[in-house]
């Protein structure tokens, strides 16, 4: 391996999923400005939205709700009375 090459900042950090409060130690050169304490130990804090645990696809179980699709389809449903209402 070539030397000095890789990030100082290589270190241990916990992630967490926000969806399901499931959260995992691994090593990481995210940076963050949040810690947590896992085990008597204090690791950098990185929030995620979905992660393994929680996405229905490894999961199985939920729906992903898809919010950004329904605003869409609420605009297009009702772009002549938007359009008529700015004029």
């Amino acid at each position: 391996m070539k030397q000095d090459i890789h990030p100082k900042t290589y270190r241990m950090v916990v992630f967490k999923d926000m969806s399901n409060g499931d959260t995992f130690l691994t090593r990481s050169t995210v940076a963050s400005k949040e810690t947590i304490t896992l085990d008597g130990v204090e690791y950098p804090l990185i929030k995620l939205e979905i992660s393994s645990s929680s996405h229905p696809f490894f999961t199985g179980k939920m729906k992903l709700v898809d919010t950004a699709g329904r605003v869409d389809k609420f605009m297009n449903r009702y772009k002549d009375h938007y359009e008529k209402k700015k004029k």
